[in-house]
């Protein structure tokens, strides 16, 4: 069980940082496998991809020291795509953290126009929480 969990969370870790990972099959696959308590399964897969975004806004704040760099995760026109929402919406885009595309380039954006911490781990962490549980109630929808 353990080891199940700590892939989980490794994956769910990277699919919201550089690498590019699908962290909901991850779930989904150890649900359907019973490989541990399904709230032990969210709770692990939504701590991981929360501070997975926290990395990301970590690099938003510091962003002007990395931007140039090759390994850098998100395009130009990605991150500023993302300040737009994020100028548009503010914080309350966070919301969309969980979307594919836009999400990752968000929770940067929040860091490079210097959203608080606190408001922005809350937001992430629902947003990121709410999307395993879907994933939990489809899954659970076409197991059970």
């Amino acid at each position: 069980m353990w080891i199940s969990l700590f892939s989980l969370f490794t994956v769910s870790f990277l699919a919201a940082t550089v690498l590019p990972a699908q962290s909901e099959f991850g779930l989904a696959g150890l649900l359907a496998a019973e490989a541990a308590p399904v709230w032990a399964l969210v709770a692990v897969a939504s701590l991981g991809n929360t501070l997975g975004s926290c990395v990301n806004w970590g690099l938003g704040r510091w962003i002007e020291h990395f931007r140039k760099r090759r390994w850098f995760p998100v395009s130009e026109a990605a991150l500023d795509r993302a300040s737009g929402w994020y100028q548009r919406w503010g914080k309350w885009s966070l919301l969309l953290s969980w979307a594919p595309v836009i999400g990752d380039p968000l929770t940067l954006a929040a860091g490079v126009l210097r959203e608080p911490f606190l408001p922005f781990l809350v937001l992430v962490a629902l947003a990121k929480t709410g999307r395993y549980l879907a994933v939990v109630a489809v899954t659970q929808g076409v197991l059970g």
